[in-house]
């Protein structure tokens, strides 16, 4: 057939929870028993997989007649190789651009919602239509790219770690975690629920929710009507990440005042693990793909050296 151009696209797809429940119960007749067993509605599961579907077909064939396509799950992005030259559509939702431009270098991601009565998509700016105008602008630079800080953890074994929302450092089970953490010429041992470094991209997210928790029970204690503030989000290019220290405790070996504060490349943030097992750091809400940070390991956190770039 003909094509607008031979350059690249790289198609990257996700499983819908349907799709996950017939691999785990093997038929969609079991997983509808499952389903409706606990009561819930299976038919919302049946729409999210049609509509999705639908989307992704439509995509397919709106791409190919822009260039080369090759569609991708997202089971396959860490071991991928992208060309420098790639451009990279991504069929939401929003983790799952995320999870993408973590594996890039320089590629351009677009992030189409396939379903704007479902997500509201804050990284997906583009429906399925939108695709034909998009794409060739693109291709022909001339669409704004909006550059993304990423933050990385570093560990004294030479691992490491990029995270374009956020990084978590503590224990894999329920646990507090032990470690020493270092900043700007300060540091405490600490004892918690472990800590949180997010990018402007994910200040939105996760830190946004622990923020507003800490805000609400300082209000409560002050017996005052004080708001959640907005100033959590920064923006996506920002030169320095945030920290913040989940349930902190303080006892006669451990501390709780270094627990929230800016990391940039001048003042990297260090933490050394004191647990002597199940200590993890994991980025972007990605459990399974974790670094171990048991005993004696040291992590530095930092910005990345390279950035995502999304296409606005």
């Amino acid at each position: 057939m003909d094509r607008l151009t031979e350059n690249k696209i790289i198609l990257v797809s996700r499983h819908t929870r349907l799709d996950d429940l017939i691999a785990r119960f093997n038929t969609i007749d079991q997983a509808r028993f499952y389903v409706e067993h606990l009561g819930a509605d299976f038919s919302d599961y049946v729409r999210e997989r049609d509509t999705y579907r639908a989307a992704l077909a439509q995509t397919e064939v709106t791409l190919r007649e822009l260039g080369r396509v090759q569609t991708l799950d997202r089971s396959f992005l860490p071991n991928f190789i992208f060309g420098k030259d790639d451009t990279l559509v991504v069929l939401g939702q929003d983790g799952l651009v995320a999870n993408t431009v973590k594996y890039l270098s320089e590629q351009p991601v677009i992030g189409v919602n396939p379903d704007p009565q479902r997500w509201d998509g804050v990284l997906l700016p583009f429906t399925v239509h939108d695709l034909s105008l998009i794409v060739p602008e693109v291709f022909a630079a001339k669409r704004e790219i909006k550059e993304v800080t990423m933050a990385k953890a570093e560990l004294n074994n030479g691992q490491r770690l990029l995270a374009v929302n956020d990084l978590f450092i503590g224990p894999k089970s329920h646990v507090s975690a032990r470690y020493v953490i270092r900043i700007d010429g300060r540091e405490e041992q600490h004892s918690s629920s472990g800590v949180i470094v997010s990018t402007g991209l994910g200040s939105t997210g996760w830190l946004k929710s622990l923020l507003a928790g800490a805000v609400g029970v300082a209000s409560g204690l002050a017996g005052s009507d004080l708001p959640v503030s907005a100033q959590s989000s920064f923006n996506w290019d920002a030169n320095y990440l945030l920290f913040t220290v989940r349930e902190p405790f303080p006892s006669k070996t451990s501390a709780a005042s270094l627990v929230f504060g800016k990391v940039t490349r001048e003042a990297p943030l260090m933490l050394v693990s004191q647990m002597p097992e199940k200590g993890v750091i994991f980025s972007d809400g990605i459990e399974d793909d974790f670094l171990e940070f048991n005993s004696g390991t040291r992590a530095l956190i930092t910005i990345a050296d390279k950035k995502g770039r999304l296409v606005v």
